[in-house]
């Protein structure tokens, strides 16, 4: 069994971990932290949760997390750079959720994160958790950096057309949505129902802190200059996130060829659909699952490919894709306690 400890447990990304996790036929959960919810039985916060939790949240003071095998971080950024090395050193692998690996640069980590990043060590030893992309490192890796939810659809959206040399790489664009969860569990304003229902809105547009994460990781798959715009919205619901992407062919193709390069690239994945060219996936088709799906698009046949890219932003946005990790991590099965289907409606 894989034991394991979550710091942060009372966030939406931490309940979902849980979520999965109590369900997971090779984990046992050991520790689950909360300075402020020290001694409260975890379903009592959670009731969705009775019978499958039995544990209480810990403060971090109390939680012997050395003893795991593996810690996630469901917590705000900053918080796993501090405790990351003292549990590496003991020899417990780390899945931190948040942002304080995913950037190679330091400077546009401290940039666009307003914050001094006190591990710089562990920067380069980081693995970028996109399992369709980089499973191999994974599976050697003791510190994973969990993607954001949407760079995971802008990069699997964009990739298999980046590593054919298709499009035009420095024009790239990107109008994603997500549901208000992604905001994360805590009370703000713009996140209160009544602020966020019956509402629609674009945020971030003068520039994004998943814009870097991006382009430096589909930088990697090109050698042209990555250039991207990405514009987030929040839409009134409560999970999914959808992304429509936009880029230049340089290079006939014909759309039976560029559904064949998809369809090609993720056949062998297990939670990436790719569905028919011209099809329009819906947010609700993967609500509650760890399943992100894929639809082709080519207006009027001309020089541009528009790739719809939809996902629940809990799951393969976070929870699932670092249960993907954890799965490489210690050899079980990849898809291993992520086989939920999709709730409908």
């Amino acid at each position: 069994m894989i034991k394991v400890g979550i710091v942060g447990g009372t966030g939406y990304t931490g309940v979902e971990l849980l979520r999965l996790l109590s369900a997971h036929p090779e984990v046992q959960l050991t520790a689950i932290t909360s300075r402020k919810e020290d001694g409260l039985p975890v379903a009592d916060m959670f009731p969705s949760l009775r019978g499958h939790v039995d544990l209480a949240f810990s403060s971090p003071d109390k939680a012997d997390l050395s003893k795991c095998d593996v810690v996630f971080f469901a917590t705000p950024h900053g918080v796993a750079m501090a405790q990351a090395p003292a549990l590496l050193a003991a020899g417990v692998k780390v899945i931190d959720l948040a942002a304080d690996f995913r950037l190679k640069d330091r400077a546009a980590f401290e940039k666009w994160y307003k914050m001094e990043h006190t591990a710089p060590e562990l920067i380069e030893e980081a693995v970028y958790g996109l399992p369709e992309l980089n499973r191999d490192d994974i599976k050697k890796a003791r510190l994973i950096a969990n993607p954001g939810c949407y760079p995971t659809t802008m990069q699997l959206g964009f990739t298999p057309l980046l590593k054919a040399g298709l499009i035009d790489a420095g024009n790239l664009i990107a109008d994603s949505k997500s549901g208000v969860s992604g905001a994360g569990r805590k009370a703000e304003i713009g996140t209160l129902f009544s602020e966020a229902s019956d509402n629609f809105k674009a945020y971030g547009v003068a520039g994004h802190r998943h814009t870097p994460e991006t382009s430096a990781q589909l930088q990697r798959y090109t050698e042209q200059k990555v250039g991207l715009i990405f514009t987030p919205h929040l839409v009134p619901m409560i999970r999914g996130m959808h992304s429509t992407l936009y880029a230049r062919l340089t290079k006939d193709i014909d759309n039976a060829a560029l559904q064949a390069l998809f369809e090609d690239a993720y056949r062998d994945e297990p939670f990436v659909d790719v569905m028919p060219f011209g099809s329009h996936p819906e947010t609700r088709s993967t609500r509650g699952s760890n399943m992100l799906r894929i639809a082709l698009h080519r207006p009027d046949g001309g020089d541009t490919v528009v790739i719809l890219v939809v996902q629940d932003n809990l799951v393969k946005g976070a929870a699932g894709q670092a249960v993907q990790c954890m799965n490489l991590m210690f050899g079980v099965p990849e898809n291993m306690g992520l086989q939920q289907v999709a709730l409908l409606p």
